[in-house]
């Protein structure tokens, strides 16, 4: 992740009345006094002695970060307030690595949620944080994609209206983390989001190598929503403006994330308005840049590859071969990618798992 902006934090104490100073001081101590106290569930609670134990465990950024959020809800009339949420925005945007390293795909699935409430909450007091966006944009997209669009194929089974209740959920969420991105690339470019429709060529030429993450993001979501719009002629017409913003990010710096931008042209390949062969030859270039750019040490490639490319030309040898490829990679071996290849090996399994219906039609 691209470092999150630096806010100006200066304050201006000096001119601060004394005796306001003394209150902010009075209630920061108290704070401080608070988050040092022993928390204890009742006497007799299944939770008793499990609390304290948990924050004697937290990572002491963590901890740091659960202070300064404190501190900053009782500051609210103090000088120092904007200075330290900067430093807790800041420390917040860059958290990311400690999900995408963290093997339990159910315990990040269910701690994202308060994650992303607590960056939108972080939002409302710097909408302009460019880290914030990002970490929002990503968030939610991942979040869309491993823990609602995914697990709505599997319910689909038991339940075709839930599954389709599941994917509209995913479809705003994705909505979502595409406006996070707007409002990010907007925050250092005025007029990005109005400029992408009315010139996008001149607006994305403003865009430079620390844009990525950004128009990359903002077109992942925004492509994912796509996905789940199919009646919705008017969000179609909006996937020129994804493979622009895709095609400007390939432009810049291919090789962010590990080549996750080659992953989203593969998929975009497959959706232009060219003869099959050419959209599959040109899927398979973009596959090769990603595996070669990845050290073939993440699954989703092969994953992305099997599900977009393989069942859509009838390849059922060459879709199991994918994912057995997937299957064998060492989740562990790649720490920064370990929650990644986690998630779609897990999507190689079900799909595995269902070939006799992908490739029945």
């Amino acid at each position: 992740m691209n470092r999150a902006d630096t806010q100006d934090t200066t304050s201006p104490i000096r001119y601060v009345m004394a005796t306001k100073l003394r209150c902010c001081a009075t209630r920061a101590w108290a704070g401080a006094r608070f988050l040092k106290t022993p928390i204890r569930a009742p006497r007799g609670h299944p939770l008793r002695g499990v609390t304290g134990l948990l924050l004697r465990r937290m990572p002491t950024q963590a901890r740091h970060v659960l202070l300064g959020v404190a501190l900053a809800s009782l500051l609210s009339g103090c000088a120092v307030r904007q200075a330290l949420i900067s430093r807790v925005d800041d420390a917040i945007a860059q958290s990311g690595d400690v999900y995408a390293s963290d093997p339990d795909v159910e315990l990040v699935g269910a701690a994202t949620p308060f994650g992303l409430k607590l960056i939108e909450s972080l939002l409302a007091e710097s909408p302009q944080h460019r880290g914030l966006l990002l970490a929002a944009s990503r968030g939610f997209t991942q979040y869309a994609y491993a823990y609602v669009e995914s697990p709505a194929d599997e319910l689909e089974e038991h339940s075709v209206s839930r599954a389709y209740a599941e994917r509209e959920r995913a479809r705003k969420l994705y909505l979502r983390a595409r406006e996070y991105g707007l409002r990010g690339l907007s925050a250092a470019h005025p007029g990005f989001s109005s400029g992408l429709r009315q010139s996008a060529e001149v607006t994305l030429r403003r865009t430079h190598r620390e844009d990525v993450p950004l128009l990359y993001w903002t077109a992942a979501s925004w492509g994912a929503a796509i996905s789940l719009s199919k009646d919705d002629a008017a969000m179609l017409g909006d996937l020129p403006a994804v493979r622009q913003l895709a095609d400007r990010a390939l432009e810049l710096d291919e090789t962010y994330d590990g080549g996750a931008i080659h992953i989203l042209q593969m998929t975009l390949a497959m959706t232009a308005a060219r003869p099959q062969a050419q959209r599959v030859a040109a899927a398979k270039r973009h596959f090769d840049r990603a595996v070669a750019l990845s050290r073939a040490q993440q699954a989703a490639p092969y994953v992305s590859y099997a599900e977009g490319v393989s069942v859509a030309t009838g390849e059922r040898a060459e879709f199991v071969e994918l994912l057995d490829r997937a299957l064998a990679i060492d989740a562990a071996a790649t720490p920064s990618s370990r929650l990644s290849n986690e998630i779609f090996q897990q999507r190689a399994r079900w799909l595995r798992s269902h070939a006799d219906e992908l490739f029945s039609q």
